[in-house]
């Protein structure tokens, strides 16, 4: 009896799972194509971190402060009183904006008074301005969009390349499949886990991305109405002040 009960608590031992390995052993044991690839997104995924939490930080401030700015611009009865308080609104691309066209207004007022000023003149002036203008918008867009480019990279790319992880890791659980002669769990569950693991990689790496992009670009659109609007505002100012 008792013999019968040692044999039957040996064999269930013998007969027990291997224990299950982590995701970060099966990493360490992975090929090194597989690992390169991890180690491509792991960087890719980093680097958009750092770009998502920049222009998140510099977004809100340029909302803040071309808030303040347009609060002081309508309550101000005084461009150079405006002009001054615009250089505190570094981060402003209304203000920006702003800056440009007064400081071409100052050069077309500080011409030779002793210049007749005709209507074909004063047409000219008004469109300097509004080319003034019109460079301090492009300018301030291509500065708010920078880095983004990088973010639409990543969110469009970062699946593919773990899609690339995940056909070598297929791959590979074949050829095992072929050497071994046997397609058991043994031989196929390592390449299989690592390919999975690549996958869900690549998709935590692009999907941030991916929707951070879309975000800022929906907000920097929503700036760049507010610039145009902005302009189109000073220009009419400026018109039924200066170019009568």
């Amino acid at each position: 009896m008792f013999d019968s009960v040692w044999v039957q608590l040996v064999t269930a031992q013998a007969a027990a799972p291997e224990e299950t390995r982590g995701i970060l052993e099966i990493l360490m044991d992975a090929s090194g194509v597989v690992m390169g690839v991890m180690i491509l997104l792991l960087i890719m995924s980093l680097i958009s971190w750092y770009v998502i939490g920049f222009k998140l930080i510099y977004i809100r401030r340029a909302n803040r402060e071309s808030a303040l700015f347009l609060d002081t611009f309508w309550q101000s009865k005084r461009l150079d009183a405006i002009f001054q308080s615009a250089e505190q609104y570094t981060r402003s691309p209304v203000a920006q904006v702003f800056k440009a066209g007064y400081i071409e207004l100052t050069k077309l007022k500080n011409q030779e008074s002793g210049e007749t000023e005709t209507m074909q003149t004063q047409l000219g002036g008004i469109e300097n301005v509004e080319r003034a203008l019109r460079r301090a918008a492009s300018a301030e867009t291509t500065e708010l969009e920078s880095l983004l480019p990088f973010l639409a990279t990543v969110g469009s790319n970062a699946v593919f390349i773990g899609l690339f992880g995940t056909v070598w890791g297929i791959m590979v659980a074949f050829v095992n499949i072929q050497a071994a002669g046997a397609a058991g769990l043994d031989v196929v569950a390592g390449p299989i886990a690592e390919a999975l693991i690549v996958t869900a990689v690549g998709l935590v790496t692009a999907i941030p991305a991916g929707v951070a992009y879309n975000a800022f670009l929906s907000r920097i659109r929503v700036m760049g109405t507010e610039m145009d609007n902005f302009s189109a505002d000073f220009l009419n100012i400026i018109k039924r002040h200066f170019f009568k």
